[in-house]
């Protein structure tokens, strides 16, 4: 079997494993990527309920699971409106700027007790009669001062955002006018408003009386659901349309198109079937060819300075040979030989041999004549100078 027959098929093979390398690389980065998103690495939301962080809220469902309260997550809104469908409930519930002001009425009127543990602007407005936010109190113990039961059994509280009361509003905790905690009371439905993350959170939770409040607050029935809100909570008349939606249909198959062309396009211009020129080795050259194909490349880059240098280098080998010096003597030494033989000025010989710089083809032939000449100079004074011994 012949070198190249043999060749081939290991140069196959290294291909192949190389492809083999790869896919096995970008399954490992994406498995790794998967595990630290998707994995124990990743954090849940701030106040989660199954969230052990520091801003979770787990600490607290777990107490008031201990005290018989059963916790209900509802990670979309047609879980929470199943779970509190099926008893009387307490519905505990983050900012949801998805839904609509009908929807989020609709919503907190399934639950007897409604807890809002992120209060914004909107949903203070449209559950608690105008109620609005407000600045914040630093991290200092405010007392209750106020009758609601949750609240007065607290005593003290750190409460951190504050909220401004609307009409027919409770509020608790007083701080320069403005409240840590505001209530909304009907005989069979109340709203409450605080920040849960001063209040409710695993760090905070052990705080003054936020454990108090906190347990008051959520463990007023025997049925806690604690909703989610999603993005895909919102309302079909309001939600926004998706990059997908506004897409045209055209864009997505077109998309495609390119891709699969780009893959194919790769495996087409990065397989090879073999070596490129099949050719025993050791190749001779002609010593003429290299120097006519290196002086080819340099006519065609025009790089008349680098051929001179070329030209030089191979003079001065021959100088020194015929001056009988060493192969290792510095192009100036050799300058100085020659001159002395030939009895020349020495810059005139040093800038034949190192100096002249040519800008164009003309030049460069005028500094190959001169290094012709000197050469043929010195040959000439050598032999005489053996002839007259």
């Amino acid at each position: 079997m012949s070198a190249a027959a043999t060749a081939r098929p290991r140069s196959r093979g290294r291909a192949g494993l190389g492809w083999i390398a790869l896919v096995a690389i970008l399954l490992l980065v994406a498995l790794v990527g998967g595990t630290l998103v998707y994995g124990g690495y990743a954090q849940r939301a701030v106040l989660d309920p199954e969230s052990a962080g520091p801003d979770g809220t787990r600490a607290v469902v777990r107490v008031l699971e201990g005290q018989g309260v059963r916790v209900i997550v509802a990670r979309d809104r047609d879980a929470a409106e199943r779970a509190l469908s099926d008893a009387e409930a307490t519905l505990v519930m983050r900012d949801a700027p998805m839904l609509s002001d009908a929807t989020l009425r609709a919503l907190t009127q399934r639950a007897r007790h409604v807890v809002l543990v992120e209060p914004r602007s909107r949903s203070l407005d449209v559950l608690l009669n105008g109620s609005s936010r407000g600045s914040y109190a630093d991290d200092v113990a405010v007392a209750a001062e106020c009758a609601i039961p949750a609240a007065a059994n607290a005593r003290t509280a750190r409460v951190g955002d504050l909220l401004v009361a609307g009409d027919d509003v409770q509020g608790c905790f007083p701080v320069d006018g403005e409240f840590g905690l505001l209530s909304a009371t009907t005989p069979d439905h109340s709203i409450t408003a605080l920040d849960g993350l001063s209040t409710l959170t695993n760090s905070t939770l052990p705080r003054d009386g936020d454990a108090a409040l906190a347990l008051a607050v959520l463990g007023q029935t025997d049925t806690l659901v604690w909703y989610v809100p999603a993005a895909g909570d919102a309302d079909a008349a309001t939600r926004a349309p998706t990059l997908g939606e506004l897409t045209p249909p055209w864009v997505t198959p077109a998309i495609l198109l390119l891709l699969v062309s780009a893959l194919v396009a790769a495996v087409w211009r990065g397989r090879r079937f073999g070596p490129l020129v099949e050719e025993r080795l050791p190749v001779t050259v002609r010593a003429n060819e290299t120097t006519e194909g290196r002086a080819r490349l340099y006519a065609a880059a025009r790089d008349a300075s680098h051929a001179l240098d070329e030209l030089r280098r191979a003079s001065r080998a021959r100088l020194v040979r015929s001056l009988g010096l060493s192969p290792r003597t510095p192009p100036a030494d050799i300058a100085d030989a020659a001159a002395e033989r030939l009895g020349a000025e020495r810059a005139r010989v040093l800038a034949i041999l190192v100096d002249d710089t040519p800008r164009t083809d003309r030049e460069l032939v005028a500094a190959a004549d001169r290094l012709r000449d000197l050469e043929e100079s010195v040959r000439a004074a050598v032999r005489t100078e053996g002839t007259t011994r």
